[in-house]
């Protein structure tokens, strides 16, 4: 009866030693919440933003609208939930992607905008702007490590 005692309470310790050294030895993550969801568009000057986006659409087959073309995908986690990607073409001129010196600028699709604008203050990144929501979403910009101006969006799906 004392050895199966103590065979049960050395199997027990060691598994709980196990648990402990995975909790020492893993990376820490505190943020089980999900950021980059995918890609919301790509953006990019150009000097005639008109030609550009007829050039596309007759020697790539892009399926134009005012905006530049839109291309509708499914979400593998749901095959029923519709999503987009936009592709835009923008004057060379433009000051949309200020204070980025950059020709391009990509929107990454994000969950849960205003929580993980939290996050981002509280690892200093930069924010150029104030969130902003419209009927498709919520959109704010920030910048990267190398002042690549970056939209964020979070889609009203």
């Amino acid at each position: 009866m004392k050895k199966t005692s103590v065979f049960i309470l050395v199997i027990a310790a060691s598994f709980l030693s196990g648990f402990a050294l995975k909790a020492i030895i893993s990376p820490k993550n505190n943020s089980t919440m999900k950021k980059v969801t995918g890609i919301g568009g790509v953006f990019f000057k150009c000097k005639d933003p008109k030609k550009m986006t007829e050039w596309y659409e007759k020697n790539l087959g892009l399926n134009i609208n005012p905006y530049g073309a839109t291309f509708e995908w499914y979400e593998s986690a749901d095959s029923s939930k519709k999503a987009q990607t936009q592709w835009t073409p923008f004057p060379e001129n433009t000051k949309y992607f200020e204070p980025s010196s950059k020709d391009f600028m990509i929107n990454y699709r994000v969950e849960n905008l205003e929580a993980l604008v939290e996050e981002l203050k509280k690892d200093g990144v930069t924010i150029v702007d104030k969130m902003e929501t419209y009927d498709f979403g919520k959109f704010i910009h920030i910048l990267d490590a190398e002042g690549n101006k970056i939209e964020l969006w979070e889609p009203k799906d």
